[in-house]
């Protein structure tokens, strides 16, 4: 089979779009959705599989920064839109489109790829590790009793048309982009992600309503969701679906969370992609009534290993060769050495003796802190060469607040 790697031309995008909805079940999106995908669709970034004349692959990115530990933004390629035909599956689609984003995000100067996957299996083998959680839950509000900190009754609550207080919830999120690793600054359009509310999506829920929270006449939070109501033989039995919530202090978001759990009507919160640290978790009478589920999230690939160790900060100095293992990239392979502390790092080329080995996908997994590196030697990911250096290293890459990737692209 001879096929084509092309950059996607605008005139392609619909039957381009089309494969990848086909790949993904083929149910079509909303209008509204399909819309907005086209106007975010980075064209230069976006690549398709020609067989002929007939597409059998679709890859693309975006640019974006994610905050990194010690809070700065840092560019990163959002990998998304990746499918290969039913038709052409094992015969080297994926491994063409993958090897053609990360050369380009090379000679681009990103050092960091990122994305999140509909099946975890596949990307290791290019060096993607799983380097943020997530944590879905569904709350028995009826038998859940919350506790809230002091101020909680300072705060005062509204109900607005999501559209109307957009910007004043885009501007609560932008101020919490610097406090946690694995947050995406969100560019020009990508606010609209979170008004997305096509009627074949709700599954006999509510239109999606927004409650904003206020101090001194500022908003000081947000909280968008809808409600399913449900009866059954005792009475109501409602669903919160819980969408976004996000405040600038723990009264702002105990506020908003006491507001869902006394919704009339209903009896169950159930929130998907929350922080694996979520503060509502300390507050509640009874966590096993929560029914927490664990489940990967962000997915994440040093492109340049050297650059992307500089642009974060450690939690406790440290000084460490790594031997590094990235047979899909090779530039990364050798050994690095990496110093630094809070304030600042440097990670260079070595001939030095190696202290740790591991391959880029264990780099990747414990790069935004979410995963330790000794968790990973555990499990025989990372080899200790030098005694000590395994807890100096996995002490210095963790982080005060778990890193969340909070929607996906």
């Amino acid at each position: 089979m001879t096929t084509d790697v092309r950059v996607l031309q605008q005139i392609d995008w619909d039957v381009w779009y089309d494969n990848l909805v086909r790949a993904f079940g083929g149910v079509p999106e909303s209008s509204e959705e399909r819309g907005l995908y086209n106007a975010l669709t980075e064209y230069d970034r976006s690549l398709g599989v020609w067989d002929d004349e007939q597409i059998v692959g679709t890859a693309s990115a975006f640019s974006f920064r994610v905050t990194v530990p010690g809070g700065a933004s840092v560019p990163a390629a959002g990998i998304t839109m990746v499918s290969v035909a039913a038709t052409h599956r094992r015969r080297g689609v994926l491994t063409s489109m993958m090897r053609r984003q990360l050369d380009d995000i090379r000679a681009g100067g990103e050092s960091l790829a990122v994305l999140t996957a509909s099946e975890p299996a596949i990307y290791g083998r290019f060096g993607y590790g799983i380097g943020t959680q997530q944590v879905n839950a569904e709350i028995d509000t009826s038998r859940v009793r919350l506790s809230v900190p002091p101020g909680t009754d300072d705060v005062r609550l509204r109900y607005a048309v999501p559209r109307d207080v957009l910007d004043a919830c885009e501007a609560v999120y932008a101020r919490l982009l610097a406090g946690r690793p694995g947050m995406l600054a969100r560019l020009p359009g990508w606010e609209r992600l979170g008004l997305l509310d096509p009627e074949s999506d709700r599954d006999g829920a509510s239109p999606l309503q927004c409650v904003v929270a206020e101090r001194d006449g500022e908003v000081v939070g947000y909280t968008r969701f809808r409600v399913k109501p449900e009866w059954g033989p005792a009475g109501h039995n409602g669903v919160v679906i819980l969408n976004d919530l996000e405040g600038l202090d723990p009264a702002a978001r105990a506020a908003l969370w006491r507001f869902l759990f006394g919704l009339d009507l209903t009896s169950t919160i159930r929130t998907r992609a929350r922080p694996v640290d979520e503060d509502v978790l300390h507050l509640v009478s009874d966590i096993r009534r929560c029914n927490l589920r664990l489940k990967d999230s962000l997915h994440v690939r040093l492109v340049d290993v050297g650059a992307a160790l500089e642009a974060r900060t450690y939690q406790a100095p440290v000084d460490v060769v790594f031997e590094v293992e990235d047979a899909f990239c090779p530039w990364n392979e050798g050994r690095w050495r990496l110093t630094g502390d809070a304030k600042g790092a440097s990670c260079v080329r070595t001939e030095d003796a190696a202290d740790l080995a591991l391959s880029v996908r264990e780099l990747g997994a414990a790069y935004l802190s979410g995963v330790s590196l000794a968790s990973l030697a555990t499990a025989g990911r990372v080899r200790e060469l030098r005694q000590g250096a395994l807890a100096e290293a996995s002490v210095a890459f963790s982080s005060a607040i778990a890193p969340w990737l909070p929607h996906g692209f």
